[in-house]
């Protein structure tokens, strides 16, 4: 039986006779390229059959911090998506692993939802409104005036701004609402004090992935829809980037940015698991290539974990 770490070396093996780079590890935006609300998009289940079968890692990224990874797990799976809740990473997850290495133990004053209380109490956090160290500022549907008008006090009071992303709106089935963002400079305007963001586009949030999965930037690729988040994201953090038009950024849209992505396609399905994105039929013409690193004697080296 072919094992994950036979195809892996096969596959290095492959690409450096093609001149291609490895590429190992993909990190996936969920909305707007693997499903649209509870709607699957065509091809996203053939693609993570593929990568799961490659023997490839890969870890599903979203700003959303309402949710648990078991509740986007359990979503995902009524979308005809299987993806266990250890292969997603949320900006909830993200915020909590930043405050944990800037002060484990610490306390928060949360305004969010249980993705966000849950990621913070798994980690030895005390949620309080009582002279916290931290002010968390994460996604909610019942934004209350009280709880925004108690982190302004506290916030002025000293305890530090954390937000989870800042997405000013987020979508719902009526349409657009006010997200994060938009919150968070609500709470700026009245104190005067800017939050930290953790989340996209932030690449702390695609360092803290990578090294989620014990992987390396140079054999990642990132899979987004939004250029101002999950391309820019991807590209600070030193990542190939492959940007698909079923969500967010249209084809006209991408003339707006000072960068570009690696590739731009219709879809996840256009993308072929495990190849350098810079075959892909289409791919944008002058984008920085890498040289294929080469391949190392056996599959039995040690992977790099710390990301350039």
């Amino acid at each position: 039986m072919t094992t994950p770490a036979r195809r892996r070396a096969g596959r290095r093996a492959e690409s450096v006779a093609m001149s291609e780079r490895i590429i190992e590890n993909y990190l996936i935006d969920m909305d707007g390229v693997l499903v649209h609300e509870e709607h699957p998009i065509a091809g996203a289940d053939a693609f993570i059959a593929g990568v799961i079968a490659a023997g490839l890692g890969f870890l599903v990224l979203t700003n959303n911090s309402i949710y648990t990874a078991r509740d986007l797990s359990a979503r995902l799976s009524r979308s005809g998506l299987e993806i266990p809740p250890e292969r997603i990473w949320t900006s909830a997850l993200a915020t909590a692993l930043f405050l944990h290495t800037q002060r484990p133990g610490g306390s928060a004053y949360v305004v969010g939802e249980a993705g966000l209380t849950t990621a913070l109490h798994d980690i030895g956090y005390v949620l309080s409104d009582s002279s916290p160290d931290y002010v968390v500022l994460g996604e909610t549907r019942t934004y209350s005036f009280e709880a925004i008008t108690r982190a302004v006090r506290l916030v002025r009071d000293g305890a530090r701004f954390i937000a989870t992303n800042p997405d000013p709106t987020g979508p719902s089935v009526e349409g657009l609402l006010p997200a994060t963002g938009a919150v968070a400079a609500m709470i700026t305007k009245a104190t005067g004090v800017t939050p930290y963001f953790v989340g996209k586009p932030n690449p702390l949030m695609m360092r803290s992935a990578l090294n989620t999965l014990s992987a390396h930037s140079e054999t990642t690729v990132v899979i987004g829809d939004r250029m101002d988040t999950d391309v820019v994201a991807g590209l600070e953090a030193g990542m190939d980037t492959v940007l698909v038009l079923s969500g967010i950024t249209t084809h006209a849209d991408i003339e707006r940015f000072p960068y570009r992505p690696s590739a731009v396609v219709d879809s996840i399905a256009r993308v072929p698991v495990g190849r350098d994105v810079h075959t892909i039929d289409g791919a944008l013409t002058g984008a920085t290539r890498r040289p294929a690193p080469t391949a190392p004697a056996d599959d039995t080296a040690p992977r790099h974990t710390t990301q350039s």
